[in-house]
């Protein structure tokens, strides 16, 4: 068995690639996920630490929410890579990214500076492809954050072969790979039971829309 470390966002992509590299033999040790500065929301999807914590212990993983500013955010990456190693050996970190080259180079680049090596699953795999096998493969995911072309109605909805061909149907990658969206696990093969969710609203924060929790 091989240890490794999730970089864990919360959403579909991340868990996915969790998933295909258990099936490879890795044994993950823990979840790595960056909050902002006050440690109530994740940097990427603006989920709630509360939510974060309940995947977690569906899955009996640890959970490393890490405060940061921008500015601090790659310092504090490798920085807590180089911590959770010397307490529990692993040498793998497992990233969701399919195919956009500079968060690859990014990873790498973390990775390295902690003496450990990126692993990315769903690299190169058909956008589509992968929804759809996801989908195949019991993942549960609502989308919890959206640009604000797409507009708040999107919040909130479960993805599912019809919302695929909506999202294509607009002219819009079915991944969400490009930033377009956001999504979070529900449930899903990893989980021992699904996450529970109280949905207090919605709001527009510059040029993105979220789902609030409560």
């Amino acid at each position: 068995m091989k240890n490794c470390l999730s970089s864990w966002s919360g959403g579909k992509d991340s868990a996915y690639a969790l998933y295909l590299a258990k099936l490879q033999g890795y044994q993950p040790i823990a979840l790595l996920n960056m909050m902002n500065e006050r440690g109530l929301i994740s940097r990427s999807h603006g989920i709630p630490f509360s939510v974060l914590k309940q995947q977690a212990a569906a899955m009996s993983i640890p959970l490393y929410a890490i405060p940061s500013s921008w500015e601090e955010y790659e310092a504090r990456f490798i920085q807590t890579l180089q911590s959770i190693q010397s307490a529990s050996p692993y040498s793998q970190v497992v990233f969701g990214d399919i195919d956009l080259q500079a968060h690859r180079d990014w990873e790498e680049k973390v990775c390295s500076a902690a003496g450990l090596t990126a692993f990315l699953p769903l690299w190169q795999r058909d956008r589509k492809e992968l929804v759809l096998e996801m989908l195949q493969a019991g993942f549960e995911t609502i989308i919890v954050s959206c640009q604000s072309e797409l507009g708040p109605d999107f919040l909130g909805k479960k993805l599912c072969t019809h919302l695929v061909q909506d999202l294509e149907a607009r002219g819009i990658d079915p991944c969400g790979e490009n930033g377009e969206f956001h999504t979070l696990v529900t449930n899903c093969p990893l989980f021992k039971q699904p996450v529970q969710l109280a949905i207090a609203g919605k709001i527009k924060h510059q040029d993105y829309c979220f789902l609030q929790f409560r």
